[in-house]
């Protein structure tokens, strides 16, 4: 239907319906000028073409050639005057099937207008104005700094014990494995720049320059450049490590730090990738907690155990372990709530977002308060910024650093090069992601584009998640000596994992100290099973001060044991009467020797 020509755009909408007001001034603040607005109780003599009943069941689109539109396709015409809403209108028009749904569900909402008002107001606040996410881009990016700090420094001065030159694993070695069997592909399967160099050098090198890129992102200097070369320094040690660095949150990070990159680029198509991460991450972490099959998340007892068998605790740790069971047990129920249900509110309005936020912001916090997991929590808590937009924030965020942050904060306009870059990356991402979920639920079916999981792998931009899919409910732990005759041993002290019975769990968070955290992998397998632990053995006898330096203590400071040898224990906490009668944090009992005694010639 056509009427008679207009200068711009015009849309007529119910001037008497509260909910039709609501998200017109929403659709206003969107097309500013580019768009007229007027109820029709004022305009609708002026189009007799046009029925009453036509304006009183939905809105209605006239534009500028007198071409008439009215309910969803009316709609779709408006936001397409909104910068990066187009797209809507083109899947309208092109998209079969489309159309349809579109229209079936706008005729729903306005036979409902009256109805959805109140939850349309609660959902998205009384004074809804569309999101914008400057300030969320600007501090996220800074987080991510400073997490990338803490992540590059931690390894530093723990690298030339680990993969240095006289480390446990040094990374000659590894790189030459590497060429010996890959030859030229492992270029392409380790992607890392110590390939062109490994020495001791080139290994601290990579790390404090790590550490400055991340300075230059945290004061907002370089900031792209700095995030693309953060990813590849950090995705170099990530395989330079070996054994040491194949932790989830080491994937989290590499993860969220690509799609860091990205938000620098472009920032809602950003804001949606790392809101997908954050999404599969948690329900990922809750979903491997049923499907596994373990008894203690099934019947809700694993917090019973967790406080005393995880890696690392923290003093309160063991009151948390303590506490009647019913609270543990409800305590329980809760986590697998928030990573199961409420990672769901991540794509619904941006109140149940908060609530999800939240939810997630508040189990980090427990889980920091009883473990020590490096910058796993603050990377977590970081990403959860994303759930939240530049009003929200206004609104809880103390006024002087809002301030201060507005004269830093600068919108990203991207070229269309761009946004068509990371559209396409997003595709890619979205799709292995959806791949990695079905594989979860479906383990033999076939992952959608396997061939792409498989070609983009390397790079650590998409990973499968799941912490503590079963619980362990004893704690093993690997006590290492040393002797000068092989009858009289004196055992090595380590900085953090359980050892002296007698003294307290430590803090060591946001630092990871990788050699204790690997002693506690190990202590739930055989030597066998970790072939790095000889080395480690043998270091010792050698005296090596770079891994000497990982230890808490050594009984040999002055010349190496001439045998070493590990014995396992099992810990437990000392009850409450137990630790007021002798003052001891555990109680351990031998279990067998982990690795036979062995001198330095055999």
């Amino acid at each position: 239907m056509r009427t008679t020509s207009a200068v711009q755009p015009l849309l007529i909408y119910d001037g008497d319906c509260g909910f039709c007001i609501y998200w017109l001034r929403y659709w206003q603040r969107l097309t500013g000028d580019r768009v007229t607005y007027a109820p029709y109780q004022e305009v609708a003599a002026q189009y007799p073409e046009i029925p009453l009943a036509a304006f009183q069941r939905a809105v209605q689109y006239i534009a500028p050639d007198g071409e008439i539109a009215s309910g969803a396709e009316a709609a779709l015409l408006v936001l397409s005057h909104a910068n990066g809403k187009g797209v809507w209108l083109t899947l309208y028009r092109r998209l079969p099937g489309f159309a349809a749904i579109a229209e079936h569900t706008y005729a729903f909402v306005a036979s409902h207008r009256s109805a959805l008002y109140r939850p349309t107001i609660w959902l998205w606040g009384r004074d809804y104005e569309p999101p914008r996410f400057d300030l969320v881009s600007w501090l996220f990016l800074r987080a991510i700094g400073l997490i990338y700090l803490i992540a590059f420094l931690s390894f530093g001065v723990q690298a030339l014990g680990l993969i240095g030159s006289h480390g446990i694993l040094p990374l000659s070695e590894f790189i030459g494995a590497i060429r010996s069997q890959l030859g030229s592909q492992g270029y392409s399967q380790f992607p890392m720049v110590f390939w062109l160099s490994q020495s001791d050098f080139a290994i601290q090198a990579t790390c404090w320059l790590g550490a400055a890129l991340s300075l230059l992102l945290i004061f907002d200097l370089l900031p792209r450049l700095s995030l693309c070369f953060l990813y590849v320094l950090y995705l170099s040690l990530f395989y330079a490590g070996q054994e040491f660095m194949g932790f989830q949150w080491d994937l989290l990070l590499l993860e969220a730090g690509f799609l860091a990159f990205l938000l620098g680029m472009t920032t809602k198509p950003g804001i949606w990738l790392l809101r997908w991460l954050l999404f599969r991450f948690m329900f990922l972490s809750g979903a491997v907690k049923l499907l596994s099959g373990d008894a203690t998340w099934a019947n809700l007892s694993a917090l019973s155990y967790y406080f005393q068998t995880e890696p690392l605790p923290t003093p309160l740790a063991w009151y948390a372990h303590h506490l009647p069971q019913a609270i543990l047990t409800a305590s329980t129920a809760a986590t697998l709530f928030i990573e199961l249900v409420l990672p769901f509110l991540i794509f619904f309005p941006r109140r149940l977002r908060f609530v999800a936020a939240f939810g997630i912001l508040f189990l980090q916090v427990v889980i920091l308060l009883t473990g020590n997991y490096a910058f796993f929590n603050l990377l977590t808590m970081a990403l959860c910024l994303v759930l939240f937009d530049d009003t929200a924030l206004r609104k809880v965020l103390p006024p002087s650093l809002i301030r201060f942050a507005q004269h830093l904060v600068r919108p990203v306009e991207p070229a269309k090069i761009v946004s068509y870059a990371v559209g396409a990356l997003a595709l890619v991402i979205v799709v292995t992601g959806l791949g990695q979920l079905q594989a979860v639920f479906i383990r033999r079916a076939s992952i959608p584009a396997a061939w792409l999981n498989e070609e983009i792998a390397p790079l650590r931009i998409v990973n499968s998640y799941g912490l503590f899919a079963v619980m362990t409910t004893t704690l093993p732990v690997i006590v290492v000596e040393g002797s000068d005759d092989g009858v009289h041993w004196r055992e090595y002290g380590f900085k953090y994992k359980p050892g002296d019975a007698m003294r307290r769990p430590l803090w060591n968070f946001p630092h990871q100290p990788r050699l204790d955290w690997q002693m506690w992998f190990a202590a739930l397998g055989t030597a066998a099973d970790n072939p790095w632990f000889a080395t480690f053995l043998r270091r010792l006898l050698e005296n090596s001060p770079d891994v000497t330096a990982l230890l808490g203590s050594n009984p040999f400071p002055k010349k190496p044991p001439l045998y070493v040898r590990a014995v396992l224990y099992e810990y437990r906490y000392s009850t409450a009467e137990e630790k007021k009668a002798t003052g001891a944090w555990w109680v351990r009992q031998p279990e067998g020797i982990y690795f036979p005694a062995v001198a330095l010639r055999s």
